[in-house]
């Protein structure tokens, strides 16, 4: 597949090095806009990148590629993903898809329309031990409780804290922690269970009107799911499900691929006899205990890239479009959340 980057920032410069060890992609344009321009340049002759473009219309009529990857602020998501899929290329966005459900849904049509695909660039449920948990779901018995933690003390935070305002910090622009930081949680969650029937956010609210921290409740009919997102403390990561029959918890930062302990109760056969109570007078049962160990990768996002440049390369149009679904499903989770909380970004009028 024939690639181009859009964009120069921190997660540009992360995607660049991930592609280096994903054979099935060609980086062959970037764009910079004029006043990063020397950026631009400096990461095509590091990547060896034929050709750097400062207008994208430019980009999208001339660059020799299949596909976009397009790394901008949040707010930039929906004009730039538009132009390319009508110019005819797929794209493949960073998180969150858009900025709300009406500009998703759009993209989606379009994408229909075009036959080009939009795939969201979310490395969580691209990698093996998410593969793992929903094989390992049902053994759990009926879920009952569910908490998804990611708190991240942002590099940008201390800058925000004394009046300069970050993209990520700047309501205006999409920023905050909910769409930054609680969506690989919200993704997760969605991944295992599907779209909850009701949600809720209670978030930390900064000066300037953005969250920089808070709690989402997603309700599903028989059991509820915390997520914890935060972007002004550090604390300890983990995903943890909780069955009448077992558990499961994936241990560290959710945008990773991360290990993953499942313990479940031993059957009547291979518990009898062994049943007790705690010292707090419960039942002390039984489990039968498993753990996967994350093998090392080059970097958290090859394994999403290459699994875009096979659906690309391979025309998987049903793939493509299940990968669509779950995004969408997210990004009317995420609206929910923000409208519950009274979060209002510059898109909205």
């Amino acid at each position: 597949m024939k690639l181009a980057i859009i964009g120069t920032g921190k997660i540009v410069h992360e995607a660049l090095r991930a592609l280096t060890a994903v054979d099935s992609i060609c980086v062959k344009a970037i764009y910079a806009r004029p006043h990063s321009q020397h950026t631009g340049e400096e990461l095509a002759a590091q990547y060896g990148i034929d050709q750097v473009y400062t207008d994208y219309d430019q980009l999208l009529e001339q660059a020799d590629v299949d596909a976009v990857y397009i790394g901008l602020i949040n707010s930039a998501h929906f004009a730039y993903t538009k132009a390319a899929l009508l110019a005819g290329k797929h794209v493949i966005l960073e998180k969150p898809l858009t900025s709300t459900v009406q500009e998703a849904q759009e993209l989606a049509r379009i994408s229909e329309q075009t036959g080009c695909y939009v795939l969201e660039a979310i490395t969580n449920t691209h990698n093996k031990v998410f593969g793992l948990m929903k094989e390992e779901l049902e053994n759990l018995g009926p879920v009952r409780i569910a908490q998804f933690t990611f708190s991240q003390y942002s590099s940008k935070y201390t800058d925000y804290l004394n009046g300069k305002i970050a993209p990520t910090f700047d309501p205006q622009l999409s920023g905050g922690a909910l769409y930054d930081m609680n969506l690989y949680n919200i993704y997760l969650a969605t991944g295992l269970f599907g779209a909850p029937e009701d949600v809720m956010y209670y978030p930390n609210i900064g000066y300037n009107g953005v969250d920089t921290s808070g709690i989402v409740i997603l309700s599903y009919p028989q059991f509820q799911v915390m997520c914890i997102g935060t972007k002004d403390t550090d604390g300890p990561n983990a995903a943890v499900i909780q069955g009448e029959s077992g558990w499961m918890r994936m241990n560290g930062k959710p945008n990773v691929d991360n290990d993953l302990e499942v313990a479940v109760v031993r059957s009547s056969a291979q518990a009898a006899g062994q049943t007790q109570l705690s010292a707090s007078g419960s039942v002390d049962r039984s489990f039968t205990r498993r753990s996967y160990k994350a093998q090392p990768v080059h970097h958290r996002m090859c394994a999403e890239f290459v699994d875009f440049a096979a659906i690309i390369d391979g025309k998987d149009a049903q793939q493509a479009s299940k990968l669509l679904e779950h995004s969408l499903i997210v990004m009317d989770v995420l609206e929910k959340a923000r409208f519950s909380a009274g979060i209002r970004f510059g898109c909205d009028g």
